[in-house]
């Protein structure tokens, strides 16, 4: 049975309407008790949690090219595109909503391309408390500007070199690739641009 808005209501000038068709009564009622269940109210509270997780998430990424910059990428900033952390945040927990313990069974390992080499900068475990169900691998490139390469080499030599420390530009574009722990089911990968 298909549901229409004519027939979506209980009364009984509609249910009078169907049994003149020849539909029996006792399938009328479990059928329109199905879409009254189909479609559940949206639970704002879920929303609420999703955004407060997201936000959560984009923090952690933060802080992970924030700890990055000095230690493992010899630069004094990182400039990181508008949203860019937000869009992997939300794809992160689109691809984290299929699993068995969701976010919280998440390991993401996050990764820098530079020149096709890609540097590790950290390995961030959402929950350590839950064994992971699976990983993720997350790469953010590095912006192709021949104006900062050329920059870079031109201060690197000479007297500016000592208080000069470069600035590292992402692009907008970037790697997240997913890998099953427990299952035979291939790798996800989504490229952002």
């Amino acid at each position: 049975m298909v549901a229409t808005s004519s027939l979506s209501s209980k009364n009984p000038a509609s249910i009078s309407e169907l049994l003149d068709c020849g539909y029996h009564p006792e399938s009328l009622l479990s059928d329109f008790d199905y879409w009254d269940y189909v479609v559940p109210e949206p639970n704002l509270n879920e929303v609420i949690f999703e955004e407060s997780t997201c936000q959560n998430l984009v923090k952690m990424l933060e802080n992970c090219l924030s700890k990055s910059k000095q230690t493992k990428l010899g630069c004094s900033k990182v400039l990181v595109p508008e949203k860019l952390t937000q869009r992997i945040a939300q794809d992160v927990l689109r691809l984290s909503s299929t699993e068995p313990c969701g976010l919280r069974g998440c390991v993401m390992h996050v990764n820098l391309e530079i020149e096709n080499v890609c540097k590790k900068l950290d390995r961030i475990v959402c929950d350590s408390s839950v064994v992971p169900t699976f990983e993720l691998t997350l790469v953010f490139k590095q912006e192709n500007c021949s104006w900062t390469s050329f920059r870079d080499f031109f201060f690197s030599r000479g007297r500016f070199s000592s208080g000069f420390r470069r600035t590292l530009i992402l692009s907008s574009g970037f790697r997240l690739v997913k890998k099953k722990l427990y299952s035979l089911i291939g790798t996800t990968v989504i490229e952002g641009s």
